[in-house]
């Protein structure tokens, strides 16, 4: 059985009741975690604008872009679904590939869920198989594609949202295979569209895309049936060096759910640990942004490879750069929402420290560390080793952490009692006899309670 026909049969053969227990717990964690950056990034102008744009090609508009007022087709609102929780880089994260893994995925199912009728066990069943299909595809690949340039959330995500919703329409094994296909044809996205717009454009469109592959399988349309192994299929065309088999070893056993990891911060991960060191010094000294002579960071050498903007002129750039996160550690103590704002990127106070901020590669540095000295005009100097960031792994952050996370983003589209009856449903997502109805819940009640809970949060 080749690989392709092996992660297919697993797909359509799966059960829920198979997957254990502490895996579908996760599962309820990571889609919590995206509902509510879902719900902050949806009054974003991105969303804003391609709502816009799209609105006038839209097919049946039966079903919901989460937490706004206008409906679409599904396969736009797996897209737009796709934007908005991804635009605000809060999403969750694999640290070992860098995918964001539950974007593609959960914004695909969240459009067929609020136009088709579908359990909660059902949707957590489809969301564990597409987060598996996507992240082991990743392994597969990783690094190597990854130092190519590709968006591995997008190239690798359209595999995970055409595994979801296969599995939701009843896929056969041969009929998952050319979704799979499809899924890799329609593979796409680039590291280049980093700090603007277009970077949660491309995990929007693997969600669509997926979606569409779904459907076009179920239909018996065919594809190239060795889409991952085949010597011009998706492994060879994309990564110069790649093990497949990671992505069949430990099927079924081995859950990639259980080393996801979410975020503290509203930015890129790698610099996570240099806004923990510093919001630590923060807090321990209160340095004057004044007194600041210099900050000197040793990072691993990927953060310089994926965060290295140093000249800011728009806010989304600001979550790629090593040094406005040692800023806003250092001044604010902090990396939520308003710290990556067009305002935070104009603060003189963070204009300062950004310009003092060296950093250098250092390979015995990990991703998940950072070295951090900031040297006073007195002389002194303040140092802080991050051994484990928090948010990764092995800080893990708490389902009451994750449900401030979500009240926090989701009170800048939404009223906060409704906010609330949202988080209640979400928690429970599995005992839902239709999900339909908590993606319903979170369209704001009326435009003008909309427009209002904008403005007062």
């Amino acid at each position: 059985m080749s690989v392709t026909e092996a992660l297919a049969a697993y797909v359509v053969g799966s059960t829920l009741e198979a997957i254990p227990r502490d895996v579908r717990d996760e599962a309820k964690r990571a889609i919590f975690n995206y509902l509510g950056c879902a719900l902050g990034g949806s009054i974003e102008p991105a969303l804003d604008v391609a709502i816009r744009t799209l609105a006038p090609f839209s097919g049946n508009a039966n079903a919901t872009v989460l937490g706004r007022p206008e409906r679409f087709d599904a396969l736009h609102a797996a897209l737009l679904n796709g934007i908005g929780s991804h635009v605000h880089e809060y999403d969750d994260t694999l640290p070992k590939n860098y995918i964001h893994p539950s974007v593609p995925v959960a914004s695909a199912l969240f459009a067929y869920a609020s136009a088709n009728p579908i359990s909660g066990r059902d949707f957590v069943h489809a969301f564990i198989l597409g987060f598996e299909v996507e992240s082991r595809i990743g392994n597969a690949v990783y690094p190597a594609h990854y130092t190519a340039g590709w968006h591995i959330t997008s190239t690798t995500g359209v595999f995970g949202a055409a595994a979801a919703i296969g599995k939701l329409l009843g896929l056969t094994t041969k009929q998952m295979v050319w979704a799979f296909g499809l899924a890799a044809t329609q593979a796409a996205g680039l590291r280049e569209m980093f700090g603007s717009m277009a970077k949660s454009f491309q995990p929007g469109r693997a969600a669509q895309n997926g979606y569409t592959a779904a459907l076009l399988g179920r239909a018996d349309f065919t594809a190239g049936e060795q889409a991952l192994e085949g010597p011009r299929g998706f492994a060879a065309v994309t990564a110069a060096q790649h093990d497949l088999r990671k992505v069949t070893n430990g099927l079924g056993t081995d859950f990639e759910l259980r080393d996801n990891a979410y975020k503290p911060y509203a930015c890129g991960l790698v610099v996570h640990p240099t806004i923990d060191g510093c919001s630590q010094l923060h807090r321990e000294f209160h340095p004057s942004p004044d007194a600041i002579a210099g900050v000197r960071l040793r990072v691993a050498p990927l953060v310089l490879d994926l965060c290295n903007k140093s000249t800011l002129t728009r806010a989304l750039e600001s979550k790629y750069s090593i040094y406005h996160a040692a800023a806003i550690g250092l001044v604010r103590g902090k990396g939520g929402l308003q710290e990556f704002t067009d305002e935070a990127v104009r603060d003189p106070f963070l204009e300062r420290v950004r310009a003092v901020t060296t950093a250098v590669g250092d390979d015995s540095i990990t991703e998940d560390q950072v070295h951090i000295e900031v040297v006073l005009r007195n002389g002194e100097t303040l140092s802080k080793f991050v051994e484990r960031s928090l948010g990764n792994v092995h800080r893990p952050l708490s389902n009451e952490q994750l449900t401030e996370k979500f009240v926090d983003q989701a009170v800048l589209a939404l009223p906060r009692a409704q906010v609330d009856a949202v988080v209640e449903q979400c928690w429970r997502i599995d005992a839902l006899p239709d999900v339909g109805d908590l993606a319903r819940a979170t369209s704001p009640r009326t435009a003008a309670a909309s427009r209002t809970a904008r403005t007062t949060h």
